[in-house]
């Protein structure tokens, strides 16, 4: 589960690195600045839930691991809906899509929760 932690953490923190870089490049003189806000508020949350996995790798062995494991997915679906709902909102879909990014961030949220429970029940 390790391995597989580090590699979707590394993986999706590359790929917020390349959003950002588009953001900041290739959407800068194309977007208006509340979208290009919108397309960097994504990015942020991505890339600090992204860390958040490799986070609970690195701690995967001090960690209760099923509490461990559903504080990982909730940020992985967090990530998918809340910086996915930003980025498509910034680049022009519809607004109801921003009614999913408070589930992605309720995910966040409790992703965190999840972790800091992982921690407690693993005692030591």
């Amino acid at each position: 589960m390790v391995r597989t932690l580090i590699v979707i953490g590394a993986a999706l923190a590359a790929v917020a690195v390349v959003l950002g870089a588009f953001g900041a490049h290739a959407l800068e003189q194309r977007l208006s600045e509340r979208a290009l806000n919108t397309w960097h508020t994504g990015v942020q949350y991505h890339f600090i839930h992204a860390l958040g996995l490799l986070l609970i790798a690195a701690l995967w062995s001090q960690l209760a691991t099923g509490w461990a494991t559903a504080a990982a997915v909730a940020f992985v679906t967090g990530i998918l809906l809340f910086a996915g709902s930003l980025y498509g909102l910034a680049l022009g879909a519809p607004r109801m899509l921003g009614a999913i990014a408070p589930i992605g961030g309720t995910l966040f949220i409790l992703g965190w929760v999840g972790v800091a429970i992982a921690a407690w029940r693993a005692g030591g």
